[in-house]
């Protein structure tokens, strides 16, 4: 393979264009990514999730640069308000919640000793949530300590991160061509993508190609015909409504998600700005009722007028077809509620590394990455619904068609054990651990009717230590952490 060229920039181009660069080098194949300044994207996306470290890790990415460049903060977790009742908060963080013992998972002793009254909220058993609650933030340390366990991930400005990833892909070698594709040339035979030809006659020649074109999905879906899973059924929200605004006090080291009657709104926090959007359902809400709900729930005065997103939840029957792969928008859409988009885009790109193709693009290839993709994806769109559908809340006609609507099968027997043991399991090398199945499913009001019996061995008074000693030394361990806006400033402020 010679040449791969793609189409699209942002941060799905861009991402794709600096890893295929530096893990191929300068004697791999050519790289050329196309994109449009008048077409522009949609740049809203400023949460990430613990894997976008690994990524930057790649690259060679200095860590407090990155930070400093995007005008970026760091993330431990989200807190989650209303989504249980009006009223009521909870914490999904990262990282653990506690230490198992030996064959037995934390989560099952402290289920088995909060139904006897012996032990506290998850909460104090994360070093994550403990330091979120206090606005503190530190790296993870080595030791026998809970600041081991310590697993973040960042806040950033999107638009900055393209940038800096576009500095480190040409730096490495990648092409850019400015310019709006208006039409794609297939070859005779297999139907592969030959080229594309853009608005001013260039006609760019690939090997292989990477959409990366935003809900367009210009190569994927238009030119290739690989058609759309429609999940709106599951997960009825198709608009957001974003808007920046000023900053006020320490950044948190956490996003917040504030449910409301016909969506919810995130609130993520910057150096420079805070990044507010409401996610809403327009079946049961209008644009100006959304934008309204959103401007009303600022903590700051806006600093731009709010911009209105379409979209529409679900992903493509396929992510690779013949010499293409979809990244980002151009292969489907989760709505932001867990930060999944970023991690989707590097999760593509490192199949991609992993099972890169000859020209021939053989499809015993093509069928792995495309399975492996769809399982993914949904998983996440599993642990997605389990927010909404196990929801306490019954205020209006949305939320009660949430709790009331069937759900995938995958989710349902979830759920079930869940009810029965309170287990809770990570399957294969899905996204998303025990910590959050766990978080989430205790978070919004789920309860099991007895414990894992894997933790009916150690006796009641050495459980009830076990865990009264986790809470004290996690406590202790948070309250020792830096606050996270002095941690900022002295590594890595804009």
């Amino acid at each position: 393979m010679r040449r791969i060229v793609i189409v699209g920039g942002g941060t799905a181009g861009w991402m794709a264009a600096a890893a295929l660069s530096r893990v191929l080098g300068p004697a791999g194949p050519a790289i050329t990514l196309i994109e449009s300044e008048e077409i522009g994207t949609v740049g809203v996306g400023e949460a990430t999730i613990p894997p976008l470290q690994a990524f930057n890790t790649l690259l060679g990415i200095d860590e407090d640069a990155f930070v400093r460049a995007t005008n970026g903060t760091f993330k431990l977790g989200i807190e989650f308000v209303d989504w249980g009742r009006i009223g009521q908060r909870y914490f999904h963080p990262f990282g653990v919640y506690g230490i198992d013992n030996g064959a037995v998972p934390f989560e099952a002793l402290w289920r088995r000793m909060r139904q006897a009254g012996g032990a506290g909220p998850l909460a104090d058993y994360s070093i994550c949530a403990a330091a979120a609650a206090n606005g503190r933030f530190l790296r993870p340390q080595p030791g026998n300590t809970p600041l081991a366990q310590i697993g973040y991930a960042f806040h950033f400005d999107a638009a900055l991160y393209a940038a800096f990833l576009r500095r480190h892909a040409e730096a490495a070698g990648v092409v850019r061509h400015e310019g709006r594709v208006v039409d794609v040339t297939r070859r005779a035979g297999d139907g592969f993508i030959a080229s594309v030809t853009l608005v001013d006659g260039t006609r760019v020649e690939g090997d292989f190609f990477i959409d990366c074109s935003g809900f367009r999905s210009l190569l994927l879906g238009d030119t290739l015909g690989t058609g759309f899973v429609d999940w709106s059924h599951w997960l009825p929200n198709d608009r957001a409504v974003a808007v920046p605004s000023a900053m006020v006090g320490a950044p948190t080291p956490y996003t917040r998600s504030t449910a409301h009657g016909a969506g919810w709104q995130w609130r993520i926090p910057l150096q420079h700005r805070t990044g507010n959007g409401h996610v809403y359902a327009s079946a049961h809400l209008s644009e100006d009722e959304a934008t309204a709900t959103l401007l009303a729930g600022l903590d700051a005065p806006a600093l731009a007028d709010p911009r209105v997103l379409r979209f529409r939840a679900g992903r493509r029957a396929a992510f690779w077809v013949g010499n293409c792969v979809a990244l980002g928008l151009a292969s489907g859409f989760l709505e932001p509620l867990e930060s999944t988009s970023i991690h989707l885009v590097q999760a593509g790109v490192a199949r991609l590394l992993e099972m890169l193709p000859t020209r021939a693009c053989a499809p015993a290839d093509t069928a792995r990455y495309n399975r492996l993709m769809i399982a993914e994806v949904d998983s996440i769109r599993d642990f997605i619904i389990l927010h909404f559908h196990a929801s306490a809340r019954d205020d209006t006609a949305y939320w009660r068609d949430l709790a009331a609507m069937p759900i995938p099968d995958t989710l349902a027997e979830r759920i079930a054990i869940y009810r029965r043991t309170g287990r809770v399991y990570r399957e294969g090398d899905e996204l998303f651990t025990r910590t959050s199945w766990l978080a989430v499913m205790e978070g919004q009001g789920l309860t099991a009717e007895g414990y894992d019996p894997v933790a009916a061995g150690m006796p009641e008074a050495e459980a009830r230590a076990r865990l009264a000693r986790i809470a004290a030394v996690t406590a202790e361990a948070a309250r020792r952490m830096p606050a996270h806006a002095d941690f900022i400033a002295r590594h890595c402020a804009a």
